[in-house]
């Protein structure tokens, strides 16, 4: 009788352990789930790098409690996700523009424009090309406005001294920000171009074209002519004071015009609501100019990163640019006409 006794205390004891665990293992699995927190984050090739490396060290500080996925879509396709929701955070090699500001005031999405870094779009060519020293903006709107098409298609048709060799054209594809500033500085309005080069989002795909070809000329980010500056000659840049190479110095002081330019990152203010977006952007302000230098880039100057924070902080939200690009002004002085105002 004792030892049936024991039995059944033991068989209610093992089946209520039994039904405890299935009650801890069947809600600590959703629970482990609800807690993931993700921070979506898309946009330019450009911005990637430094992105990227400010998502790496933030995850190693939080130690896997938030996880921080960075994609590339281009700038154009990053906004298109950004103003449909999809995305927290948008990284454009340019600022926005007034179709997607539409796009975005469309579905409700306020957002805050923050600068993260200088860059230059750097016009190279391949090693083997002994004849070009240097170009001017002239020369480079003769290459790619649209009424070159089919008809700039060689060397000599751009400057009679140089050879009739073909000329083949590499640059960052239709989405891409870079394009649309580019566009803008040297041909006079966005998205203006011939059809006829070889485009790509991926930048080492334009990288290797031009290493590979005699008679190619390129443009994309100074940085990733940084990595591969053995692959590639650099083409100083003639805006009318002497011709300039693009450098920290030169892009940072301004000198190396039209083709330098401020790059940013767009949070949504509904995003920067959530506790990890809000410590993301905080960290990523405050570890930019290290990180920056880092991946190659220009560092913003320390009182423009101060402004982006203070900007962050008071969730100012819109443009500084009101839709239009600015070719050749600085980020911090625009931000210092937004504070007064």
């Amino acid at each position: 009788m004792k030892k049936t006794k024991f039995k059944m205390v033991n068989s209610i004891l093992i089946s209520s352990i039994g039904v405890f665990c299935v009650f801890v293992l069947g809600f600590s699995v959703p629970f482990t789930l609800a807690q993931e927190k993700i921070i979506r984050i898309d946009g330019s090739s450009t911005v990637y790098p430094i992105t990227e490396a400010v998502a790496e060290e933030f995850q190693k500080m939080k130690k896997g409690t938030i996880k921080v996925t960075v994609g590339i879509s281009g700038t154009g396709g990053g906004f298109k996700k950004f103003c449909r929701g999809e995305t927290d955070i948008s990284d454009a090699s340019r600022p926005i523009v007034k179709k997607e500001m539409e796009a975005c005031k469309e579905a409700g999405i306020d957002y805050i424009e923050l600068p993260v870094a200088y860059d230059g779009i750097a016009v190279m060519v391949n090693p083997k090309n002994n004849w070009v020293t240097s170009m001017t903006p002239s020369e480079l709107k003769k290459i790619w406005e649209p009424a070159a098409e089919r008809k700039i298609t060689k060397w000599n048709h751009v400057n009679p001294g140089w050879p009739e060799t073909p000329l083949n054209l590499y640059g960052p594809g239709v989405d891409s920000g870079t394009f649309d500033y580019f566009t803008e500085a040297i041909v006079g309005k966005s998205r203006a171009s011939r059809g006829d080069f070889t485009a790509s989002e991926d930048d080492n795909v334009l990288v290797q074209g031009i290493a590979n070809d005699r008679g190619a000329l390129g443009f994309f980010g100074y940085a990733y002519y940084a990595e591969n500056k053995d692959r590639l000659k650099i083409v100083p840049i003639d805006g009318g004071k002497g011709p300039i190479v693009p450098s920290e110095k030169t892009i940072m002081d301004g000198t190396y015009q039209p083709l330098s330019r401020p790059i940013f990152i767009y949070v949504s203010k509904r995003a920067a609501e959530r506790p990890e977006v809000k410590e993301f952007v905080e960290f990523y302000l405050k570890h930019a100019a290290k990180l920056v230098k880092q991946v190659k880039y220009v560092p913003l100057p320390e009182q423009a990163y101060k402004l982006a924070e203070e900007r962050f902080a008071k969730k100012k939200i819109g443009t500084v640019f009101g839709g239009e690009p600015k070719i050749g002004i600085k980020i911090e002085d625009l931000l210092k006409l937004e504070e007064k105002k």
